[in-house]
């Protein structure tokens, strides 16, 4: 009489299964082809990145500066290749350590070339600079007036945004920001600097 097979248990079936599986994943990765022989790795560029944590409105020296290696296609516009070219720049925001350091990162032309047609970068200095450290450049802000005696505040301008946010303590650039507005929003700014508190509030995106 002829003896019949226990049958195998799920468990020794599914290890079985999974072993053939992975075995031919191994055959396949091992016959996949690799880069062409002789190819040339993608083409590196020198670009200036910040040594560590620097706060806006610093003057940067030789030691808040590195060089990196980036590939062509993927190094960010406005870079630089020569730590020298950015000394004595001031930094427009603050910046992370690593991240490169482009023109737009500057107080200078690259700050403003981007504003659209008819607007300039006006300077905004506020009375508290509790207020000013909660400021970040790129912000929207509502920029706020209150003459001497008044009762309540006056809004300047509302929802515009911040090219660059001054420094800290004793920095001269403490409470100081640089704001894009239309020209005549600008004169406004400029008037009520001269008798009025200034502060902002921060509008929900």
């Amino acid at each position: 009489m002829p003896r019949l097979r226990r049958p195998r248990s799920p468990a020794v079936l599914a290890r079985r299964i999974a072993a053939v599986l992975l075995a031919v994943t191994a055959v396949a990765l091992a016959l996949r082809p690799g880069p062409p022989a002789g190819a040339a790795a993608p083409e590196a560029v020198p670009v200036v990145i910040a040594a560590r944590s620097l706060d806006a409105g610093r003057a940067l020296g030789a030691d808040d500066l590195a060089l990196s290696n980036y590939p062509a296609a993927t190094a960010p516009a406005g870079v630089v290749a020569d730590p020298d070219l950015l000394i004595g720049r001031v930094l427009a925001g603050a910046v992370r350590p690593g991240e490169p350091l482009t023109d737009a990162r500057m107080v200078g032309p690259g700050l403003t070339a981007q504003l659209p047609e008819g607007q300039v970068a006006a300077p905004v200095r506020l009375a508290d600079l509790a207020v000013a450290a909660l400021v970040r450049t790129g912000d929207r802000v509502d920029v706020l007036a209150t003459a001497p005696g008044a009762a309540e505040a006056e809004l300047l301008a509302s929802g515009v945004r911040v090219l660059a946010a001054g420094g800290s303590g004793e920095d001269p650039a403490a409470g100081l920001l640089l704001v894009a507005v239309d020209t005549p929003t600008a004169a406004r700014l400029a008037a009520a600097a001269t008798s009025s508190t200034l502060t902002v509030s921060l509008p929900p995106p």
